[in-house]
């Protein structure tokens, strides 16, 4: 059974399936709907995404899709080191514009699940980085949206990368929170 921790941010989980090694290295089973059920959380992946990044410090997102295809993700690092953040965009949530981040590595096997309602986004933090994460919906270009990286109003304390990190022009290009509505709002909301 994976190790599945909690964190400030409502439904953002740290996850740690079991490895089993020996001299030829190890086996992890790397999901199991059974295990993750066993823990409330419920959600049909019907997609899977691999990306390699080829220098330390890129840096992707912060993505969403939005409603009808919002997507909750399940997300690893296949080979190298990332630091992986999640920012809650659910309006009337408390923990609004709050983020949470970890480092997922080849080596700590760790994941991270970011429920539908939060910006994601992960840098590098070394060369030919691979993440590989599950999708609870299909990719929809009509549906993606993204919030600047560096906002300094959600203040993600992104590690150094000891040179200028690499984002594509949408990235660079993506609006600020205070000039982004978000369509999605938090459960508890009244």
């Amino acid at each position: 059974m994976p190790a599945f921790e909690t964190t400030p941010l409502s439904g953002v989980m740290v996850i740690t399936p079991k490895r089993f090694g020996d001299h030829r290295g190890f086996f992890s089973e790397s999901y199991s709907a059974r295990a993750f059920a066993e823990q409330g959380i419920e959600i049909d992946f019907v997609q899977d995404n691999h990306s390699l990044s080829q220098a330390a410090g890129t840096v992707r997102g912060l993505h969403f899709q939005s409603p009808p295809h919002a997507q909750a993700k399940l997300v690893r690092c296949g080979r190298g080191r990332l630091f992986d953040v999640a920012v809650d965009i659910r309006r009337g949530s408390p923990t609004w514009g709050q983020w949470f981040g970890t480092e997922l590595s080849f080596e700590n096997g760790r994941q991270l699940l970011v429920p539908e309602g939060f910006l994601h986004g992960f840098m590098t933090l070394e060369p030919e980085t691979e993440i590989v994460y599950k999708c609870s919906d299909f990719y929809a270009p009509d549906c993606d949206g993204g919030v600047r990286w560096n906002d300094p109003d959600i203040g993600i304390d992104w590690p150094d990368p000891g040179s200028v990190p690499v984002l594509s022009p949408k990235d660079e290009a993506a609006p600020l929170l205070a000039e982004f509505d978000s369509p999605f709002t938090w459960e508890g909301a009244a």
